[in-house]
């Protein structure tokens, strides 16, 4: 049986402006589950095409990085280098092996060499530290491996300086921090508006105290949807079949009560951000680039990013194959070096 939650159900009854706002939000509320549907229904397409179109390019990319952290930590154990030629090469190496530590594109015996040598880094990083008596904070990472003019001589945006990195990863963790506590807040208010919702809808039917044969089908049909409705948490569709009810019941002829009105609103206004946090947090799992979106993201969006991410990766991928060539001979890195390409 299909019915209408909105209060325009009896036509000679003129809608008060928390009625009316009371429609607009549960039309909002319906263009949300639309959307949520359709973001389910496109995220495995998404998925499929994120790994087909940017994935074989992600990790040839993360293999090339691979090669060039190798040929330089074994140029660094056998050359001999300058002073500032040797900072430079700390700076590129380090900024390797941290990028790549956490890659997913590597084998295991690639994860562990990659380890290997972002722990050195970080030893010497703490010995360094040590004899200041302090712990190590981004900025003295970048201090420790550069002098004032290091950071201009890196020559690839794509490795962030790590003060910059550790900020991001700092702003990330309090942004979730942030959404848990608030999804928690909203999901225990949802939680007692739904039972209330429910308790409601079971104690107005009784279908067992009900005479009537047809009558106690119909409630007995009414209750299993609620019971469906309350296992699944669908607070919306709840309100549907109580307002349902008192329209059958004849309580709507004067319209909703100020105080209906008032838990409707609030009801209403927590499944509408319980909606917009799922349909945000099915868009995050399914952007590559989290930076690219502001406002309004839609699914022919993540299409196009996944696009331009894959014409980006394959522009750097070029570059970091003809980087390479010259990281395989001593010569080449020092011509790297010289002209500030490293």
């Amino acid at each position: 049986m299909s019915f209408d939650l909105k209060t325009t159900v009896q036509p000679d009854i003129e809608l008060s402006p928390q009625q009316r706002k009371l429609n607009r939000l549960i039309e909002k509320i319906e263009q949300q589950q639309l959307e949520l549907k359709q973001w389910q229904q496109a995220q495995e397409q998404i998925r499929q095409y994120t790994r087909q179109t940017l994935m074989p390019v992600y990790h040839e990319l993360h293999a090339v990085l691979f090669e060039q952290l190798e040929q330089l930590w074994k140029h660094l154990q056998v050359a001999e280098f300058s002073k500032a030629e040797l900072t430079q090469l700390d700076v590129k190496i380090q900024n390797l092996a941290a990028y790549l530590k956490d890659s997913q594109s590597l084998s295991g015996q690639q994860v562990h060499i990659v380890d290997d040598i972002y722990n050195y880094y970080q030893q010497h990083i703490e010995h360094s530290q040590a004899r200041k008596n302090k712990k190590p904070s981004a900025e003295d990472i970048e201090l420790f491996f550069a002098d004032e003019n290091v950071s201009d001589q890196i020559a690839s945006e794509d490795f962030e300086e790590w003060d910059t990195e550790q900020y991001q990863q700092a702003r990330e963790q309090a942004r979730l921090k942030r959404q848990q506590e608030k999804l928690e807040q909203a999901a225990k208010l949802a939680e007692q508006s739904l039972k209330t919702v429910y308790l409601k809808i079971a104690a107005t039917i009784h279908p067992d105290r009900e005479p009537d044969e047809a009558k106690k089908v119909e409630k007995t049909e009414i209750l299993q949807r609620a019971n469906e409705a309350y296992a699944a948490q669908d607070l919306f569709y709840l309100l549907k079949l109580q307002i349902q009810i008192e329209q059958n019941r004849g309580a709507s002829q004067k319209g909703l009560t100020a105080e209906q009105m008032k838990f409707y609103q609030l009801a209403l206004n927590m499944q509408s951000q319980k909606l917009d946090d799922q349909i945000e947090e099915m868009i995050q799992s399914l952007s590559w680039n989290k930076k690219a979106y502001t406002g309004k993201v839609k699914i022919a969006d993540l299409y196009k990013q996944v696009d331009a991410d894959t014409s980006a990766l394959k522009k750097q991928l070029k570059g970091e194959k003809e980087r390479l060539k010259y990281m395989k001979k001593v010569s080449g890195v020092e011509m790297l070096m010289e002209h500030k390409a490293l």
